[in-house]
């Protein structure tokens, strides 16, 4: 499956807002709190690297520059498509926009991947903070630039928050509507504002918000699509591109912070290329030619079967597994309960009975995966057992207005024969239809009003088809009308970004720490805010208050109770049927990188990591 979109996984920082909590992020040195100027920001106030740090410990400081890295992006995030783009208006809703547009745009922090939520200065120097919390000055290194050579001052990055707040991709613009303004009292000092109603984690996603040039973007409207790449100051610009077929990110070579410890070590690649296929199996065949050169892989029966062409044999192409220490995430179909025929919750439970996770384990995906229970999977925010005391004391205040299972064990998707028919599920899947008001009418399942239950399953590339098949044979042995509709990239974005589906595959990442990006997910209001990730739709104050106290909570352990009383009541709801995970990245990549020996453990970032290993490329043929 996908992170954001099918098959994929995703790099997007998950932020928001909170409207209950007004205490900020502890301010650290290495520890403890401090109004002080100081060089790094963390939500529980644990820094592992101190002001001195001459670089991250994951990377390799001297590597060398050079090269290029082709590959299909992994992971996206906002408007992003991997399968095509036409614009490089990465930070609204509209149209869809290259993966990695990100690597162009400085922001004031950035975030330390070996770390569970730690920031480090960037753009700025140091930040300090009111008394009370509620004002954030960020003070900027008076050397930053833009890529044409003008400064980076106080006035881009103060317009850059207030623009995104006010015109930016639904993502960004409702996560951080407890900042009130940013202000530039000075050339080099932005002063950011914040409600009194903030969470601890928005500061933070304030820091890592890309910086748009004020300049450009008083000539240029923010809120269009355009193919004019933009005014940037990070790592890496726009290079040659070919509309729907391939952009390049060419690396700055006289970028203004590529001594700064944050960037020692990183950012590699001269030329940085994504290619772009509208299906699976061509992109496969690029990669078996050597025209891209890296692939991870999302597909098992591939993995498993069809890495035995030339290369792989004489070992120009080699075949790695990386450990992935971070949450899995929710990777499932999610039932679009906008919709009247998915508001019972019985309907939604139906449907999940249909799919055989055991057999499609065994005979497609060669036994690589287990089953994903939890919104949570791969934490210690998922939710085990019984409720322990401390989850109980959460959630005993809506007894009444949950169901009664959550208070027990938490709800696990059923475990079939295997047999790819298991009558017994079957059995209590129709058992549930009755139950809310179905009834068999020759074929078909009708359901209270008289209409057939039909649905449609959204998709953007056939490779799901296989598995699609069996779930869909399934469901008409139920009575259920059921279809996979294959879109292009473009409507499919559209289609999600309107809520325009009865069921849709995703996946989507949550990071150790929880922040307000939750509120996406699974909020209230998030539910009628186009482009959101709550896909499903969930509007429930009961799931609105545990989403404010596990955002609210003082400490890891007592986020991490709260997350678990929230995973019981969302699985309560059967809001989706989950589908599948591992903790591994499967990556093949024609042999001529080098790498750290491990990658961080809260973060895979081979493109800004990895480099050039012009031995081995010579020794292949790839050193050109």
């Amino acid at each position: 499956m996908t992170a954001f979109a099918p098959d994929r996984r995703t790099f997007l920082k998950l932020t928001g807002a909170s409207a209950l909590l007004s205490a900020s992020p502890f301010l650290a040195r290495s520890a403890g709190a401090s109004t002080d100027p100081v060089h790094g920001l963390s939500v529980f106030g644990d820094l592992k690297y101190g002001p001195d740090f001459s670089h991250f410990d994951y990377v390799v400081p001297d590597a060398p520059k050079g090269g290029r890295f082709v590959f299909q992006a992994p992971s996206w995030a906002y408007n992003q498509n991997p399968q095509t783009f036409n614009t490089f208006n990465s930070f609204i809703l509209k149209g869809d926009a290259p993966p990695r547009m990100e690597l162009c745009f400085d922001s004031l922090m950035v975030p330390a991947q070996d770390e569970p939520d730690a920031l480090y200065g960037l753009v700025a120097e140091s930040v300090e903070k009111s008394d009370d919390g509620n004002v954030y000055t960020f003070n900027l290194r008076p050397e930053a630039r833009f890529h044409n050579g003008s400064s980076l001052t106080a006035e881009d990055v103060a317009f850059s928050l207030n623009l995104l707040k006010a015109e930016g991709h639904p993502q960004i613009s409702q996560t951080i509507q407890q900042m009130d303004r940013a202000e530039a009292p000075e050339p080099h000092k932005v002063a950011v504002y914040f409600t009194g109603n903030q969470t601890r984690q928005l500061p933070l996603t304030i820091a890592v918000l890309p910086i748009l040039s004020k300049r450009y973007y008083t000539t240029y409207d923010f809120k269009q699509s355009t193919l004019t790449p933009p005014l940037s100051s990070g790592p890496y610009k726009v290079g040659r591109h070919a509309v729907g077929r391939y952009v390049e990110y060419d690396r700055v070579k006289d970028y203004w912070a590529k001594d700064l410890p944050v960037m020692r070590g990183r950012n590699n690649f001269d030329v940085i290329r994504l290619d772009f296929f509208r299906e699976r199996q061509a992109g496969f065949e690029a990669f078996k030619k050597g025209d891209t050169t890296f692939r991870e892989e999302f597909v098992s029966k591939t993995w498993a079967t069809e890495y035995n062409f030339p290369a792989v044999e004489d070992g120009r192409v080699v075949q790695k597994v990386f450990p992935d220490n971070r949450p899995s995430g929710m990777q499932g179909w999610f039932l679009n309960t906008r919709r009247d025929k998915f508001k019972d919750q019985r309907v939604r439970e139906a449907i999940g009975y249909a799919f055989d996770f055991e057999w499609a384990n065994q005979n497609l995906f060669f036994g690589l995966y287990q089953r994903t229970v939890s919104y949570f999977e791969g934490s210690d925010m998922a939710a085990e057992g019984l409720p322990s005391e401390a989850e109980l004391a959460l959630l005993e205040p809506y007894r009444g207005q949950v169901p009664e299972e959550v208070f027990g064990e938490p709800y696990v998707p059923p475990v079939s024969d295997g047999s790819g028919f298991d009558r017994g599920l079957l059995r209590r899947a129709n058992q549930l239809l009755q139950e809310a008001g179905y009834r068999r009418d020759g074929q078909s399942m009708v359901g209270p009003d008289g209409a057939p239950l039909v649905i449609e399953f959204l998709g953007n590339s056939p490779s799901f088809e296989r598995i699609m098949t069996p779930f869909i044979s399934n469901l008409e042995r139920l009575g259920v009308a059921a279809t996979f509709r294959i879109v292009d990239p473009a409507q499919y974005q559209v289609r999600l970004n309107s809520f325009d589906y009865d069921a849709v595959g995703r996946r989507f990442s949550l990071g150790p720490t929880l922040s307000d990006g939750i509120r996406e997910f699974w909020g209230s209001r998030a539910a009628g805010t186009p482009g959101s990730f709550n896909m499903s739709g969930i509007a429930d104050p009961v799931i609105d208050e545990l989403i404010e106290k596990a955002l609210a909570a003082p400490s890891r352990e007592e986020m991490t109770i709260a997350a678990r009383a929230l995973d019981r009541v969302l699985r309560s709801g059967r809001y989706w049927i989950p589908q599948w995970s591992k903790g591994t990245h499967t990556v093949a990549m024609w042999d001529m990188f080098g790498y750290p020996e491990e990658p961080p453990f809260y973060g895979f970032p081979v493109e800004t990591t990895w480099w050039l290993d012009r031995d081995k490329a010579t020794k292949i043929g790839k050193a050109g």
